[in-house]
């Protein structure tokens, strides 16, 4: 351990909508939901990451829970920084004579406006970083899948996150063409709560709609491997007694086959715009799907048969981002495309 590891200590941040990871020592340390509980009168927290989840839609007057990013981008500027400061506390849970300074890289959506990107900036070193560097998404998923981002060949990479999915073609170290939609994780599980309310006339939560996405989400009504029905209990709207719905996974299908189809136009768009050089690059190679959207079934068929470009799923879709990220963080120095 050199001195300049005492004196500076290094992280690199995926902060998402759904979920904050930290990279440090290239090992991912926090793998954490984005949220968190605070007592309403002081504003003081009471829990963060996966504890605060746990209060999701379960609080009373006095605690509320919130997650300080919508749609990719900071909400709630004092939550995202009581978060970020806490999440970096999980990392050094060993006293220290004094904490060290940070040098963090961030990453944040392609289409991040110049305000987000300082709100971004701002809450990173309110946190205590020093040194803050941001890096695109769509960059660091293609960093984390292990594409050679500065070859003078076009890779496309899709990123399905909570917030926002990115979708970037990169050549030379840039991003060539880009689109950032807010249809994504977060935008299915609302889909699927306006359906279980408008098709079975049940009240599902937050947290139940993200678990029917796990267990029966698809992007097509015929698998080749079906998940079981997901039985989903709340109470009847109309009379307010409990009932049992057993939720199967083509009605999914159906009710995120208007959100995936915003996604594939999207595609086609950012396809439209790229340069003809690029583009053949593109068909010979494939397009590399990352972030947790990409684990939905049936989504990595539908879009080949849809745009006639084979689809990859990364080896890791989670972790892809917040992969690229530690490696961009070790490579401050060479990489130029990260933003002081």
């Amino acid at each position: 351990m050199g001195i300049f590891s005492l004196l500076m200590q290094e992280i690199a941040i995926d902060l998402g909508t759904a979920n904050t990871i930290i990279i440090h020592n290239d090992k991912i340390v926090v793998d954490e939901p984005s949220i968190v509980a605070l007592d309403r009168e002081t504003g003081k927290l009471i829990a963060i990451g996966k504890k605060a989840r746990q209060m999701q839609g379960k609080t009373h007057e006095n605690i509320r829970t919130i997650r300080p990013l919508r749609d990719g981008v900071i909400a709630d500027f004092d939550a995202a920084e009581l978060m970020i400061r806490g999440m970096i506390k999980m990392i050094n849970s060993k006293p220290r004579l004094f904490n060290p300074a940070l040098r963090m890289v961030v990453c944040i959506p392609s289409g991040s406006t110049e305000v987000e990107r300082r709100a971004v900036r701002d809450s990173s070193e309110h946190a205590g970083g020093r040194d803050v560097y941001m890096i695109y998404e769509p960059m660091a998923a293609a960093i984390g899948i292990g594409i050679d981002v500065e070859a003078p060949e076009g890779s496309m990479v899709v990123d399905i996150g909570g917030g926002t999915t990115e979708i970037a073609v990169i050549a030379l170290g840039g991003i060539v063409t880009n689109k950032s939609i807010r249809v994504a994780g977060d935008g299915f599980t609302a889909d699927i709560q306006a359906y279980m309310r408008h098709q079975h006339n049940i009240k599902v939560g937050e947290r139940t709609a993200e678990d029917i996405k796990i267990q029966v989400g698809s992007a097509l009504p015929d698998l080749d491997d079906p998940p079981p029905d997901f039985v989903v209990r709340g109470p009847n709207l109309m009379t307010a007694l409990p009932i049992e719905v057993p939720v199967s996974y083509q009605e999914i299908a159906h009710c995120l086959d208007k959100s995936i189809s915003k996604i594939e136009t999207a595609i086609l768009g950012v396809l439209e715009q790229t340069p003809p050089e690029l583009y053949a690059d593109i068909v010979s190679h494939g397009i590399y799907l990352a972030g947790g959207g990409a684990l939905l079934r049936g989504l990595a068929k539908r879009l080949t048969d849809k745009i006639n470009i084979p689809f990859h799923i990364a080896e890791d879709p989670l972790h892809a981002v917040a992969r690229g990220t530690g490696i961009a963080l070790k490579n401050v120095d060479k990489f130029s495309f990260l933003m002081r």
